[in-house]
């Protein structure tokens, strides 16, 4: 493991985006729970790659929800319908990793969802460079539907309780405290643990960033090539169960 600072933790990242060799654009996960820190780390990271000259695809996940009438058949709190009824991976590989990936076109689209109208989105479709990088954040992103489209995978780890306490002050002008620990405990977290013992996202991942500390991350490399798979078992639909 490698302790420093915030720069050489980018610094790294940005080093493993440059080491990546394909004939096509470069995508990378950064995996992780919610609130572990996922979404700054890509964001801080594109700028990085964009100082370096490189051209980034920004995108995430929330942009590949299933419509709300959709989402939560199983209750608004289902730990599983966090996990299984929650994004659209088809139209994700179909508009975005698939086309930037072997054989694609690189005509892709970043999003086919608006979460704030609750719409579907049909953006233009755009042609990206051989030599861009998408970076791309979310959760559950080593699952078996689209862990090999990766060519690096960062997972950011946190304590999950510490992701409680993290949403608490991210949505404080949105959402009680009683109802952001109610979602975490009930549905969030039951569903990462599902996700963690089915998955094991970590086996998975290139590179494993600790973000308990964000100003001074830990951070480790797998002892495979970057990019490598690892089998996954079949996942089974009976999903999580409830926190207690």
């Amino acid at each position: 493991m490698d302790r420093g600072t915030r720069d050489e933790l980018l610094g790294r990242l940005a080093e493993a985006v440059g080491s990546v060799t394909v004939v096509h654009p470069t995508r990378v996960a950064v995996d992780g729970p919610p609130a572990a820190g996922k979404t700054t780390l890509a964001d801080e990271l594109a700028v990085v790659l964009r100082g370096q000259g490189r051209d980034v695809i920004r995108a995430t996940i929330d942009d590949f929800l299933f419509p709300r009438a959709r989402r939560y058949p199983r209750g608004e709190y289902s730990a599983e319908g966090c996990y299984f009824d929650t994004h659209d991976h088809g139209a994700l590989n179909r508009v975005l990793l698939d086309p930037l990936g072997p054989g694609g076109d690189r005509r892709f689209q970043h999003a086919v969802y608006d979460r704030t109208a609750d719409a579907v989105l049909s953006p233009p479709v755009t042609t990206a460079p051989a030599d861009a990088v998408l970076v791309f954040d979310g959760v559950f992103l080593m699952r078996p539907e689209l862990v090999d489209r990766w060519d690096l995978r960062i997972f950011v780890s946190t304590a999950l309780d510490t992701t409680v306490d993290r949403a608490v002050v991210r949505e404080r002008q949105v959402s009680s405290r009683a109802d952001v620990e109610r979602r975490w405990r009930e549905r969030y977290i039951p569903s990462q643990q599902f996700y963690f013992a089915t998955v094991r996202p970590t086996d998975h991942a290139d590179i494993i960033v600790h973000n308990d500390e964000p100003q001074q991350p830990i951070w480790e490399n797998a002892t495979r090539p970057i990019g490598a798979s690892v089998p996954i078992s079949p996942v089974s639909r009976r999903g999580p169960a409830a926190a207690d």
